[in-house]
């Protein structure tokens, strides 16, 4: 396995003094990085320690310094190459899941599951794989889900959840939080048929733990279910979402290719100002079949084009429940 060249390190106002003389001894030259407190670089990596108390070591030779100076001088804790022994659960067989989407007014909402083993994790591991929020490239998110999808040679999942489809569920389940509970629980049984023995499911923290266990049918009932915060940390995950985001990110080039335009991701001012264009050029009711309609940016889009959310179809009509509401409780003011 290629070595790593990048860590970071939270270091505590002692440990940052101690890191400090150790890097004034003379073996390491000083060197000038905005925001930090104390930098220096060696022959073969420089290590920076920022006003935040982040520490971060890179280079050919970052590992090196983490082995001899940095764990057991300074952190005085091994987890270099010890991350199965810290955390034996990272690489006992289960799945991971995770979704893209959700927050974006134009394209699906998809859900991913990926399986992994001792034998998968070490792979994931020599990829670089990472939350994909932190992965700021769309190019690199394309090419790290395809060779996701390849390396996995089938063990994993993919539940695409379109605009038609999105907008139909919405209206009759009146909930993100229930209809991603769905769109989970329907990844974990897809993975399931392929690794009937997959003992655990890791997803992040999203409504209730029943609401996922009661979408859950037959097949599912013996796995265990384990929501986390920050559950990206965990490889499966991490790779189910780079997944999903590849399967976000294809839809939307897709789309683009069917109306002539920019889809962009989010729901800000840009994405507003081409719903609006997209509209006055196909109608009110393309939105049902490019976007998650119950957003208030809907409303919004609709209006600055000529139009009301009457416009719409039957799927188009639901609202999230803040606009319902903040609605009536205007009308009873009036």
């Amino acid at each position: 396995m290629a070595k790593q060249n990048s860590f970071t390190y939270k270091l505590s106002k002692e440990q940052q003094q101690t890191l400090i003389s150790i890097l004034q001894d003379g073996i390491f030259t000083k060197t000038e990085v905005p925001y930090t407190t104390y930098s220096a670089k060696g022959n073969d990596c420089s290590i920076n320690i920022y006003t935040s108390g982040k520490c971060l070591i890179q280079g050919k030779g970052a590992e090196d310094f983490i082995l001899f100076y940095l764990e057991p001088l300074v952190t005085q804790v091994a987890t270099l190459g010890y991350e199965d022994v810290i955390n034996p659960e990272a690489i006992q067989p289960h799945c991971g899941i995770d979704e893209s989407g959700k927050g974006d007014l134009f394209g699906p909402l998809v859900i991913s599951s990926v399986y992994v083993d001792d034998s998968i994790v070490p792979k994931l591991r020599e990829m670089g794989v990472k939350d994909s929020k932190n992965i700021t490239s769309d190019a690199k998110a394309l090419g790290m889900g395809k060779a996701l999808r390849e390396m996995l040679q089938g063990k994993f999942s993919i539940v695409k959840v379109g605009p038609e489809a999105y907008n139909r569920l919405y209206t009759k389940m009146r909930s993100v939080n229930t209809l991603l509970a769905w769109g989970h629980a329907r990844s974990i049984e897809n993975i399931l048929d392929l690794v009937p023995t997959c003992p655990t499911a890791i997803s992040d923290q999203f409504g209730t733990k029943e609401q996922l266990e009661k979408a859950l049918m037959k097949k599912g009932n013996n796995i265990e279910l384990i929501q986390r915060h920050k559950a990206e940390a965990d490889m499966a995950v991490a790779a189910a979402s780079i997944i999903a985001r590849e399967q976000f990110l294809l839809a939307l080039k897709a789309f683009e290719k069917t109306y002539d335009q920019e889809f962009p991701k989010g729901a800000s001012a840009k994405v507003k100002e081409l719903a609006i264009k997209l509209v006055e050029k196909n109608g009110p009711q393309v939105l049902e079949k490019t976007a998650k309609c119950h957003f208030k940016t809907t409303d919004q889009v609709l209006e600055a084009a000529g139009y009301k959310r009457s416009d719409l179809g039957e799927f188009g009509q639901a609202m999230s429940k803040t606009i319902t509401n903040s609605k009536w409780k205007k009308s009873k003011k009036q």
